[in-house]
């Protein structure tokens, strides 16, 4: 059982940068994947970014390759995603999940732990 706690979400003008934080309970952190996803107003929950444990090979989508960076510390327990050159459509909750061991998954149902969110709203 893990528990995740996200943070640094906030109001940014487009252009800008963010800095998200997620960090886990419990002392197996480094054997999760651990993941990002977000959720706009009246749409699905869907796939940012994924990180797996131990070599921590990343994987990022489309829509944020090239302007989102996830890493991990997992001596910190700790994931981060680095949001660069916002735009408005970034607005949305934003989720940090977990799935035990090497998860290749991008879909919602491919992970089992999941965090209350934080907001990220971007103006234009």
């Amino acid at each position: 059982q893990v528990q995740l706690v996200e943070s640094g979400g906030g109001l940014v003008q487009a252009g800008g940068s963010l800095t998200l934080s997620c960090v886990a309970s419990g002392r197996t952190f480094s054997t999760y994947t651990m993941a990002w996803f977000r959720q706009a107003p009246g749409k699905e929950r869907e796939f940012v970014a994924r990180i797996t444990r131990s070599i921590g090979t990343t994987y990022t989508a489309d829509s944020v390759k090239g302007r989102f960076t996830i890493s991990r510390d997992d001596a910190k327990n700790t994931i981060y995603l680095q949001m660069n050159s916002l735009k408005p459509e970034d607005t949305a909750v934003y989720y940090c999940a977990a799935v035990r061991g090497l998860g290749l998954s991008t879909m919602v149902a491919g992970f089992d732990y999941w965090g209350q969110g934080t907001q990220v709203t971007v103006s234009s």
